[in-house]
């Protein structure tokens, strides 16, 4: 029985890997041609190549759910196509001893997807954003098209540049309102750098201009530095770099729970942390799919088939997950209740299909 592990093992891991190498060299080469539109004279064709280089391994991570789909249905559909499959189950093993092989390669994938999504990619986002937004934007003011905006008590903020560790900002401009909803500051500081007081933390802006409004004038200051104390840390500033999809687990919930408790909106986030949560069991309820198609109706189909089966199926679950999950956000209901949606529906199918040949 080890041996018929180690067999079915290898047999999926590279099928997995072949999968997983196809859609991510796909991947990089539309995404180098969308960064090509984006170059100008700050942003050159080198630094579109280091873009894409970067967010490599966002790529890897967001692809390997359907890489094991993928891998499995084509791994166990080679082993199919030339009978193993049958004179496996003449040896008197069961199918769901053989969905048992299949998992264990899977937990692997699991695991690399969990490491590279929690320690590596974040990170590497975060360096690829920001210097493509100090590239395109820089610091001298607003860019609609790049930067943040956040609303923090009375202030609404607009920050171009945010440095990975998020302990130094560019073009970080500032609106003040009063009780009435009136603006009484408006402000432009060309950077800004967290100075870690361990009493009483603060960011200290250089190059500030501020506009005070009230009483029917306009006043105008200048300064070369100013202290600015706001509840606003570099640990949460980090994760405003990149979209809450390309986010690691620990930091989508520590930043769903700060909006939270802010007043704002923390439902994105809040379905981004479970998504990416819930991801592993995705690979294996896709998985658990791919066995019941090899098993089932595709067990004599010829391996186009199988590799259209496989891009079918990925298309539908993805088409299923982005409808639920603007929905919960439109409708108000539980986040988790989206993304365990598509999973439960894929997860109902497969073991049907499974429970039919068993």
């Amino acid at each position: 029985m080890i041996q018929l592990d180690r067999y079915i093992r290898n047999s999926v891991l590279l099928a997995m890997s072949v999968v997983l190498t196809v859609l991510t060299l796909l991947d990089l080469v539309f995404s180098l041609l969308d960064q090509m539109a984006d170059t100008g004279s700050g942003y050159t064709v080198v630094n579109a190549v280091a873009f894409v280089f970067l967010t490599t391994p966002t790529t890897i991570y967001e692809m390997i759910p359907f890489s094991a789909l993928g891998g499995a249905l084509i791994g166990l559909g080679v082993l199919a196509s030339h009978n193993e499959l049958i004179v496996i189950q003449s040896a008197g093993v069961p199918v769901f001893r053989i969905v048992f092989s299949v998992i264990k390669p899977t937990l692997l994938i699991m695991l690399f997807g969990l490491l590279l999504g929690e320690y590596v990619s974040p990170s590497l986002e975060q360096v690829a954003q920001s210097n493509k937004a100090i590239q395109q934007s820089g610091t001298r003011s607003i860019n609609p098209e790049q930067g943040t905006w956040r609303k923090l008590e009375d202030e609404f903020i607009h920050i171009n540049v945010i440095t990975p560790g998020g302990r130094e900002l560019f073009g970080v401009t500032r609106y003040k309102i009063d009780e009435s909803r009136q603006v009484v500051l408006a402000s432009f500081a060309e950077s800004a750098r967290y100075m870690d007081d361990l009493l009483d933390p603060y960011w200290q802006l250089s190059n500030l201009r501020e506009s005070h409004f009230g009483n029917g004038s306009v006043t105008p200051q200048q300064y070369s530095q100013k202290n600015w104390k706001v509840d606003l840390s570099p640990e949460l500033l980090s994760v405003l770099l990149v979209d809450p999809d390309e986010q690691s687990i620990s930091g989508l919930y520590q930043f769903a729970n700060y909006f939270e408790n802010q007043g704002l909106d923390s439902d994105p986030y809040f379905l981004a942390f479970w998504k990416k949560l819930l991801q592993p069991l995705s690979t294996i309820v896709l998985v658990i799919l791919a066995i019941s198609f090899v098993f089932g109706p595709l067990r004599g189909a010829p391996m186009g088939v199988r590799v259209f089966s496989a891009l079918g199926v990925g298309l539908i679950f993805t088409i299923l997950q982005r409808m639920m999950e603007p929905a919960s956000l439109l409708f108000g209901f539980s986040p988790i209740l989206a993304v365990l949606s598509p999973i439960a529906v894929c997860a109902a199918v497969g073991f049907y299909f499974l429970y039919k040949v068993r």
